[in-house]
């Protein structure tokens, strides 16, 4: 087609003398998820109009002048960097990243105190390893990780692009491109920095990019070279110009600014913009100016990673921490103390006893001159410090690596794990933050997005409503079955990619020569399906003949559509399977094959879809020179712009809005499309107002937003579209599963009410028991009045009345009673007695819209929305905008101590993964920014049911005892060194060898804690899927509280105890010398821990039983090795202990006497107060010692008790029911 007959249907001459242009205004409220996930969300009605900070200051390019442009040397080159460290910088900056940890800085004061010559506890050097060895570590990993930044930048930066330079195209390093340079780019070529296009391959302007290296999205995107810059391009003329744009910003989609070209001053917006990263495909070649270099592209603006998430039980360990540094405090305070007193009451024999006489008595140069010795008080001072240094390992600087270990191995599990991976996209499951892997175990609120989340996202055109007529399913037949259907396709010769079910009374309708409002109506309809949009259509030539086509068919051109929208490709393609197929487009125009004849029509301006209008229009022009805007858009905003001037449009919009509650009752989703007119004032009006609003560079969307109010408005109702998007495998198997386990969904989704509720029912979210608590406001007044009556009604409480009577209430899902999470385990689920009256039994589930949270969250609304919230079982908000969606998360964690997940596909969900405590995404059709802002990433919504009932509660459960056992392991070795130390008058002495000291926490004990911390499992994940009750554990905190943590330190007081008492009272009467008593305390705390480890472990693999022996024989090793160095005051002590089987007998009596009252203490608790885990447990041990028994037919009876349920499958296993508190379920069996 001829260049100048293709871009000649644009101009429009008026008083304005102005071009219009084909603009695109991407919706920018997917740039509120730049904001900070932690700024309060207050203000609901979002202004999208992220650009005025930028463009009162804007950036001057001179195309082809980058001396010019950067003449004050004040824009970046295109030189990058990711990493972030150089030579010079790494040692301090990493050292001082690393010393944000305060108990690094802990050690670091310990370590210096131990230099000083009176502090001096340990030999110096040695008091360095421990946090050296920690420092170096991480500092190996950090700067390995950074080689590899520096290895890939050095990679991007040194890659070539053509550059004009001298009048000709050159190759030239991307590092050394500069704004305002020239650059041309071929076909599959990536992007080197963001550039305004000139001109491309095609005449029209047109190109074809892809932004997955960008957002992850796969599908193609267009972007235009403006036609009076690609006419020069295309012509080989030397083009020169000026560009104003706004300040490097990291909004990807959106991008103002204006060129004047040859006197001409134009607007560019988002789709003349081509972003550093992306890739030109299906275009031969491309020529644009370079606007934002290096670090200033929108890509490198956009790599700063989300804020890093704390882990909840890390935050718990923080306060058990303190504790323990105040039992630190206490204890060299005790130390120092008794120093003091001990000096005061020897004061006069000083001079006689060993360590404190004040002069030397000795023969030699040293004879009587002054000990080190500085008095009472400063004495008293530094016992208080060298305690400090003994009991150093009281706050476990190990346990902070340990985690990290057994974090990044428990993330390998999870992605290793076959049953969370995604066969339909080959995804993985993806752990992304370390840092909150046992979060997943206390989650008790999921907020879910619905469409890409719950439902797959692959829309299916249904059902329509055309002038007021259903053309429902029941009629839907494929596209080729009839013949006047097959006949009419035969005309066209286009094969979609997928075939599309059509309404054969709807296709011989259209088929037919007929006039009237109603065959108008129904051309404009598909027309408008066809035309308002951004879809790009792929032709290319199919010979087959499949379907069964005869040789009439010929030829056959197959098209696909690519779109940003799946919404708008089903539309597209349900219009080409009506007749209407949209086979070009270009900035200027595009073409549909109406059943065979090519109708042009010219694209004089688009004001593209945004949440605050929620409707897309274009305005176009037809063949006869007729102008007409076409509009489709969501009904709540639709129908308020139409225009009610006879009583049979009255009639119709009636009809319609039936159809719609009809089409939404069944799940699908909406739209109405609607048309007009234009008279030559009104065009004449917008233009101008179109121009001024497109090249504005100060409040562009909201002015553009102005301008499309003048023509959506009067509107002529079309009719309505249904779409249908399936439910995705195993959604309600999941919501169900989590249900059961404690957990609270809410989905917060864009979609209609009607739609949201019928989904919901779909995936047995919503119960037909359920009372629907609905409220629908349109000012505050009213919003505060649904929720007063709505309390009042269904007897909801204030959260703090709740809190303090909360008492057991009817759960009518099983029939047994639920109790408030810190309550005892063993009053979970008894049988409901089946007498309370049915409202109160009945559970709620509220249902908002987003035009109420408008008012409610910003207004003093929020307790009252909170109380009712909470009272329900279920929480469905519709139309609810981004930030909305932030707003309900943070709604619950800031007012609630309860974890909350988040989970989405899209980019409107990023702000609620980055809300919520854990955020996952979904790697769906709406591209990849909910992924890329997650903490964990996964293919679909079913396995989040394995992700927290499986993987949640072992990470849960590991991770916290993890915890408790390293505080034990630390503080049973520092308490024998204080009994010690108290039987040496308090002087701070040890019968320790530094070597052991460092190496105990390091070597000795740390991989057996690595290692369980990893692979132990109390339950199958076959167990913890079939009973997700077990999820409760997380709720209860039963791994880890502040008891648990005192019964251990109870229990470590004693075991410190028998191990220091033990050894002393059985090598009383002997000659043994202080070092070899140390080596057997040595010897016999590592043997100790490990053992108490032992009694815990539920799972043994020989990894496992390699770890916990093995730590033990290397114990052995490292001490024999140590005692056969000459130097050492412990030289062959152990040698000599070994000898005598007293040692022997002694380690033995230490390990029995020390671990009694702990196992007495499980059995008893097991057998009288057993929790959930442990009657599972049994449950578990009972089958697989009875794996030939089986139930009988119709005997399957599953028994719940504490929570649990527990199958007795005969009369063998009703002795080990009565053990576990199962009597009445064994009776019943009987």
């Amino acid at each position: 087609m001829p260049r100048q007959g293709s871009w000649g249907s644009m101009e429009l001459h008026n008083n304005c003398n102005t071009r219009a242009s084909f603009d695109i205004s991407r919706s920018s409220s997917l740039a509120q998820e730049n904001l900070s996930k932690s700024q309060r969300i207050r203000n609901k009605s979002v202004d999208f109009d992220d650009n005025l900070p930028h463009a009162e200051n804007p950036r001057l390019i001179y195309i082809n002048d980058p001396r010019r442009t950067n003449d004050k040397y004040e824009f970046t080159g295109n030189e990058i960097r990711t990493s972030k460290y150089t030579l010079i910088t790494f040692l301090p900056k990493n050292l001082f990243i690393q010393f944000h940890r305060v108990a690094y800085l802990y050690f670091l004061a310990i370590a210096a105190l131990n230099q000083l010559p009176p502090l001096a506890v340990f030999g110096r050097t040695v008091s360095l390893f421990p946090l050296l060895f920690v420092l170096c570590v991480t500092a190996i990993k950090d700067g390995y990780e950074d080689w590899r930044r520096h290895r890939s930048d050095r990679n991007e930066n040194n890659r070539e692009s053509l550059v004009l330079q001298a009048g000709e195209f050159q190759m030239k390093k991307w590092k050394t491109i500069r704004a305002g340079e020239v650059v041309k780019i071929h076909a599959d070529e990536t992007i080197p920095c963001d550039m305004v296009l000139l001109g491309t391959s095609d005449p029209s302007g047109l190109a074809y990019i892809q932004t997955m290296n960008l957002d992850g999205e796969s599908n193609l995107k267009t972007r235009y070279a403006r036609q009076e810059t690609a006419s020069s391009i295309f012509e080989g003329c030397n083009v020169l110009g000026l560009i104003r744009c706004e300040q490097p910003n990291r909004n990807i989609y959106e991008f103002t600014a204006n060129m004047e070209f040859n006197g001409h001053r134009f607007p560019l917006s988002q789709s003349n913009i081509v972003l550093r990263g992306c890739q030109l495909k299906n275009t031969d070649w491309i020529i644009g100016v370079v606007v934002y270099a290096g670090q200033e592209t929108k890509a490198m603006l956009n790599s700063a990673v989300s804020p890093s998430k704390r882990s909840k039980l890390e935050s718990y360990m923080n306060r058990e921490t303190l504790w323990l540094s105040i039992f630190l405090l206490v204890m060299c305070s005790v130390v120092a103390v008794g120093m003091g007193l001990w000096l005061h009451r020897h004061k006069d024999e000083l001079d006689t006893l060993p360590y404190y006489r004040k002069t030397y008595i000795r023969n030699g140069r040293e004879n009587g001159k002054p000990y080190r010795y500085y008095g009472i008080p400063m004495e008293t001072f530094f016992s208080f410090l060298s305690s400090i240094i003994v009991f150093q390992i009281m706050i476990p600087i190990s346990l902070y690596i340990t985690m990290e270990l057994v974090r990044l191995g428990q993330s390998y599990f999870m992605i290793e794990d076959k049953h969370m991976y995604c066969s339909n996209s080959g995804s993985r499951f993806q752990c992304r933050s370390l840092n909150i892997n046992e979060d997943l175990g206390q989650i008790r609120y999921v907020f879910s997005d619905k469409t890409g989340t719950l439902t797959e996202n692959k829309m299916e055109f249904r059902k329509a409503s055309v002038y007021g007529k259903d053309y429902s399913s029941s009629n839907f037949t494929d596209s080729l079955q009839d013949d006047n259907i097959r006949d009419a396709a035969v005309s066209s010769r286009w094969k979609l990619k997928s075939e599309i079910s059509v309404d054969s009374e709807l296709m011989n309708f259209l088929h037919k020569d007929l006039a009237g409002d109603e065959r108008i109506a129904a051309h404009l309809f598909f027309l408008t399906l066809a035309a308002c949009n951004t879809v790009i259509p792929i032709v290319s030539q199919d010979a087959s003949s499949g379907h069964g086509r005869s040789d009439s068919w010929g030829e056959v051109k197959a098209i696909a559509y690519q779109g940003e929208s799946p919404d708008e490709q089903a539309l597209v393609s349900a219009a080409s399977a009506y007749g209407y197929t949209l086979h070009e487009r270009t900035s200027g125009h595009i073409v549909i094959d109406v059943n065979g004849d090519k109708l042009r029509l010219d694209v004089l301006g688009l004001h593209e879809f945004d949440s605050v209008r929620k409707r897309m229009s274009v305005v176009i022009r037809f063949p006869d020179n007729t102008i007409k805007v076409l509009v489709k858009g969501a009904d709540t905003t639709m129908f308020s712009i139409l225009a009610r001037d006879t009583e049979n449009d009255s009639l119709i919009r009636q009809v319609t809005q039936s159809h719609l509650t009809e089409y939404s009752s069944e799940g699908l989703r909406t739209l109405v499309v609607a048309a007009r007119d234009l008279t030559d004032a009104e065009l004449e009006q917008w233009q101008c107002r179109y121009e001024d609003a497109s090249t504005s560079l100060i409040d562009r969307a909201a002015k553009l937003r102005q301008t499309a109010a003048l023509v959506e408005c009067n509107l002529n109702l079309l009719g309505a579209t249904a779409i249908e998007d399936k439910l995705q495998e195993g959604v309600p198997e999941a919501i169900e599963a989590l249900r059961q386990a404690g957990i609270k969904v809410w989905v917060l989704t864009g979609d209609k009410q009607e739609t949201a509720i019928s989904i919901g029912l779909s995936c047995k979210l919503l119960t037909a028991d359920m009372q629907q608590i609905i409220i629908n406001g349109n000012s505050e007044e009213e919003c505060r009045n649904l929720l007063t009556d709505a309390k009042t009604r269904y007897g909801v409480q204030p959260a703090h009345r709740k809190n303090e009577n909360s008492k057991r209430s009817n759960n009518p899902q099983n029939g047994y009673l639920e109790i408030p999470d810190d309550a005892k385990s063993s009053n979970v689920l008894q049988p409901c007695s089946g007498k309370e009256e049915p409202d109160v039994c009945a559970p709620l589930a509220l249902i908002i819209d987003g035009n109420s949270l408008v008012y409610i969250l910003e207004k003093d609304l929020e307790s009252e929305l909170f109380d009712i919230a909470t009272s329900c079982k279920v929480v469905l908000c519709c139309r609810v905008a981004p930030l909305q969606k932030a707003g309900i998360v943070d709604l619950i964690k800031s007012r609630t101590d309860d974890m909350t997940l988040a989970i989405g596909d899209g980019a409107n969900d990023v702000s609620m993964i980055q809300m919520a405590d854990v955020g996952v995404g979904i790697c769906g059709q709406e591209g990849r920014q909910a992924v890329m802002a997650s903490d964990f990433a996964m293919g679909q919504f079913r396995f989040l049911k394995r992700l927290l009932l499986v993987h949640g509660h072992w990470n849960y459960q590991r991770v916290g005892y993890l915890v408790l056992y390293n505080f034990y392991r630390n503080a049973v070795f520092v308490l024998m060194l204080f009994w010690y130390i108290l039987c040496t008058a308090f002087s701070t002495t040890s019968a320790l060898t530094d070597w052991s000291s460092v190496f105990y926490s390091v070597i000795y004990t740390s991989v057996p804690t690595i290692v369980v911390g990893i692979l132990d499992k109390d339950l199958s994940h076959k167990t913890l899927l079939k009973y997700p009750k077990l999820y409760g554990a997380g709720h209860r905190h039963e791994a880890y509280n502040l008891q648990l943590f005192w019964i251990t330190m109870i229990d470590t007081l004693w075991q410190s105890l028998v191990l220091f008492y033990i050894p002393l009272f059985t090598y009383k009467e002997s000659s043994i010398d202080i070092w070899s008593i140390g080596s057997l305390w040595t010897i016999a705390v590592v043997v100790l821990v490990n053992m108490h480890l032992a009694m815990d472990i539920r799972r043994w693999v020989f990894i496992t039983h390699a770890a916990v022996w093995g730590s033990i024989i290397i114990t052995y090793a490292c001490m024999v090795v140590l005692d056969s160095i000459p130097i050492f005051p412990n030289y062959w002590t152990i040698y000599h202990l070994a000898k005598s089987p007293t040692y022997w007998l002694t380690i033995l009596l230490i390990i029995i006497v020390a671990l009694l009252p702990r196992f007495l203490f499980k059995v008893i608790h097991q057998i009288f107060w057993p929790s959930d885990i442990q009657i599972a447990r049994e449950a578990e041990i009972l089958r697989k010692a009875t794996p030939n028994l089986r139930s009988k037919p119709n005997e399957d009876s599953i028994y719940r008790s504490y929570g649990c349920h527990v199958a007795c499958n005969c009369k063998f296993m009703m002795k080990s029911c009565k053990k576990l508190n199962l009597q009445h379920a064994c009776e019943r069996h009987e």
